[in-house]
């Protein structure tokens, strides 16, 4: 009997513990289904109120409400083109300055820089992303502005023959407030966020790949170019959509410098407007349901836009695995 009893009461236990266990994992299973299903709930109430707000003028105006760069709210008449592709090009170009400096950024610190300055440098880049968006847009509006318009905008002006290439595309307002200065500093702001997502990305690669390369007889070019970024490749996909995502939304920055015009911008220098800087500088005067309809369907057509940049991003991923 005594054998029995020390035999029997080991096995309750057991029987008891992954019992217990069992219980455990299906409320943790049932409590991480739910999480996911309240954020899947949250993002189709955003999008059912979205296409609710919206749907008068995108009824009203139709295919015109993409097409047409009118926006009056004196006839309620709006056209949604101006800022769609003032959105697109800042976006692209902040993405065009900000990506090679952000992988120089962090190549050089990974294989280039020493030890002694690469974390104050580090910590330098990283303290840009914690900068607030309207410290950048006053920055922008108060001292990049008159510098760009004084230093950069008259000289090019001046020195383009009428009707050339850089006359077109070098036209606009002296006033430094246009498409290229709010990509500049899109770009200022994204460049941190893709900088430290490539550091930590080229971090991660195997020493062993980089010294069988240098091993081999490979130059530092060679190295970083044929064997660090390949690596990183599929990954660094995800760095310029972050990036890309934040050039996309934002919206304080922007407003302060790119000028606030509806109208398609016919170039470089030109003042134009993005979907976010449009919300911001008229939902709150807003008095009209269908001007504040307008400006819901706006941020359905930004949300739309963000979803698509992100699905392109995904099949980019999906085919680099395949």
């Amino acid at each position: 009997m005594p054998t029995d009893v020390t035999i029997d009461a080991p096995r309750g236990d057991t029987v008891r513990g992954k019992s217990r266990a069992h219980q455990q994992d299906a409320w943790f299973r049932v409590l991480c289904f739910s999480a996911a299903m309240v954020l899947m709930a949250t993002l189709a109430g955003l999008i059912v109120s979205l296409a609710i707000g919206g749907w008068p003028a995108l009824s009203k105006f139709g295919l015109g409400f993409f097409t047409s760069s009118e926006w009056n709210p004196v006839t309620d008449n709006y056209g949604a083109a101006g800022p769609i592709i003032g959105t697109l090009v800042t976006a692209f170009l902040a993405m065009v300055i900000a990506l090679p400096l952000a992988v120089g950024i962090s190549v050089f610190l990974v294989e280039f820089c020493p030890a002694w300055i690469a974390r104050p440098v580090g910590m330098a880049v990283e303290l840009l992303a914690g900068i607030p968006s309207i410290v950048y847009g006053m920055w922008g509006l108060f001292v990049l502005a008159p510098w760009f318009a004084a230093h950069v905008q008259v000289p090019i002006m001046m020195h383009a023959a009428p009707g050339s290439f850089m006359d077109r595309w070098f036209s606009g307002v002296p006033n430094g407030a246009n498409i290229f200065t709010a990509s500049l500093i899109l770009a200022i702001m994204v460049l941190p966020y893709i900088a430290t997502v490539f550091r930590e990305l080229l971090l991660s690669i195997p020493p062993y790949l980089r010294e069988a390369a240098y091993g081999m007889g490979a130059t530092p070019y060679e190295v970083v170019g044929n064997i660090m970024l390949p690596y990183i490749k599929r990954s660094a996909i995800g760095a310029v959509m972050l990036g890309l995502g934040r050039a996309l939304g934002e919206t304080m920055a922007v407003t302060f410098i790119i000028g606030n015009s509806h109208d398609l911008p016919n170039s470089l220098f030109a003042s134009g407007s993005t979907i976010a800087s449009t919300i911001a500088n008229e939902f709150t005067e807003a008095t009209g349901d269908m001007h504040i309809s307008a400006l819901i369907a706006l941020g359905f057509v930004l949300f739309l836009i963000t979803f698509v940049v992100l699905a392109a991003a995904r099949l980019l991923i999906g085919r680099e695995r395949v």
